[in-house]
């Protein structure tokens, strides 16, 4: 939902904050009543109804803002912030007819900064009558909006080549203790595919892969600070396929993110990527939690001759912003100077981790030579690569998908041997397999 707009005046303002604090204590006939009386002395007013549908909508109460806030809102009169959260709701409720209406009226508005979120959500609304679900009637309170759904954030907390090597994590990983700053790099959203729902029941292709690799990439980095508790957040469709996302996150994603988190978050990052023919478009949202403002936009255009080098400067821009220090403890941190390379490993090995667990079926793996080889060419840059090498090959051949190979050359250090031992490969055996463990 739209971030909730400041109410004016007393008692007006005092009534919003205690109806507020009642939804966050789960007391809603207290918060009925309030929002009654707020509603009959400023019902028409725009701050008024964006505040109480935001509000309701960070607490669950989705119902709610169709029975209070839908009947009374005008969008000449109130502005288009009310109009999408109430367009949230509809969705959220599965009723796409209802949602279709409020769009054609936010659109008529003819608001070109609006333009592109309205799209995202014209496809949302598409992907809803394409699965021809029933409508949620939302009875219940909060607990009837869990149902979205089958599609669920997986938090990815170490860096996604580690899994499998726990055994060694002292050896590995660093330390993370102390005050240290929670941050979340979210999957990135794919404005403008018009077959969002389609896409997301076929095998991983390369742009679905990125909207995952670049959040894994970035929390892998931040791991390796002494000041970051990072994790990605990615999303699955039950243990079907991956999820993809075509509206960019809201403030109230966000919230619930925050929300759901133990711990809580300091900054979330959030980003949406485009690509036209062969030229990709990456916006990258930094998010401050305790004020929920946007603190920096980030964008960068690539192709394939220049991929490497803007998405290298994209890398440094974001650890410069956001004051990124090495770790002096663990395995040596260095960015990786082929990030295309290293995306295409770091997405795979996400989809065997899944495979692995059962969150993925092996139907929907794709590990092509390319990336095969890629990994395989990265392994002598680095430790990270080493094990990134190691752990996808014994992965990918636990399933099937990797098969004879050449010699290749790692990092010949004891963390790298020991990971040698433990997934009992070789650099040159790719059929001398032990159990996979996430």
């Amino acid at each position: 939902m739209a971030e909730s707009a400041t109410a004016g005046g007393s008692p007006v303002l005092t009534q919003l904050i205690e109806a507020r604090q009642k939804l966050e204590a789960k007391d809603w006939p207290a918060a009925l009543a309030l929002y009654e009386e707020v509603l009959v002395l400023a019902g028409e007013r725009a701050d008024v109804l964006v505040t109480i549908s935001a509000d309701l909508g960070v607490n669950g109460y989705v119902k709610e803002i169709i029975e209070l806030v839908a009947p009374r809102y005008d969008a000449a009169r109130h502005g288009p912030a009310t109009g999408l959260n109430v367009l949230q709701a509809y969705l959220a409720l599965r009723n796409a007819e209802a949602a279709q209406h409020v769009l054609d009226i936010l659109f008529a508005l003819q608001r070109p900064e609006l333009e592109e979120r309205l799209h995202g959500f014209s496809n949302a609304i598409a992907e809803l009558i394409q699965q021809d679900w029933p409508p949620l009637d939302g009875a219940g309170g909060p607990a009837a909006v869990a149902e979205p759904a089958k599609v669920h954030l997986v938090s990815i907390s170490k860096p996604i080549w580690f899994y499998g090597l726990e055994p060694l994590a002292a050896q590995i990983l660093p330390p993370k203790a102390g005050k240290l700053r929670r941050v979340a790099f979210t999957q990135l959203s794919l404005p403008g595919v018009t077959d969002i729902a389609e896409l997301s029941q076929k095998p991983e292709d390369d742009l679905g892969r990125l909207t995952r690799a670049i959040p894994l990439w970035l929390a892998e980095t931040f791991y390796f600070s002494p000041h970051y508790l990072p994790f990605a957040a990615v999303g699955v469709f039950g243990q079907k396929h991956y999820a993809l996302m075509a509206p960019e996150w809201t403030v109230e994603n966000i919230t619930q993110l925050v929300n759901t988190t133990e711990g809580g978050l300091d900054y979330v990052f959030t980003g949406a990527l485009r690509q036209t023919g062969g030229e990709y478009e990456l916006q990258l949202r930094v998010w401050e939690v305790k004020k929920m403002k946007e603190r920096k936009l980030f964008t960068v255009r690539w192709n394939a001759g220049t991929a490497d080098s803007e998405l290298t400067q994209l890398h440094e821009q974001v650890r410069i912003f956001m004051e990124w220090s090495p770790e002096k403890t663990g395995i040596t941190y260095a960015p990786n100077g082929r990030p295309s390379v290293w995306l295409n490993t770091l997405g795979v090995s996400l989809s065997l981790f899944f495979a692995g667990k059962g969150l993925l079926p092996k139907e929907q793996l794709v590990l092509t030579d390319a990336i095969v080889d890629g990994a395989a060419e990265q392994a002598a840059l680095g430790e990270s690569a080493s094990l990134a090498w190691l752990v996808l090959k014994h992965a990918g051949t636990q399933q099937g998908l990797i098969g004879a190979l050449a010699e290749v050359y790692i990092r010949p250090t004891p963390v790298v041997k020991a990971a040698q031992q433990l997934l009992a490969v070789t650099g040159v055996s790719p059929d001398r397999r032990s159990e996979y463990r996430g």
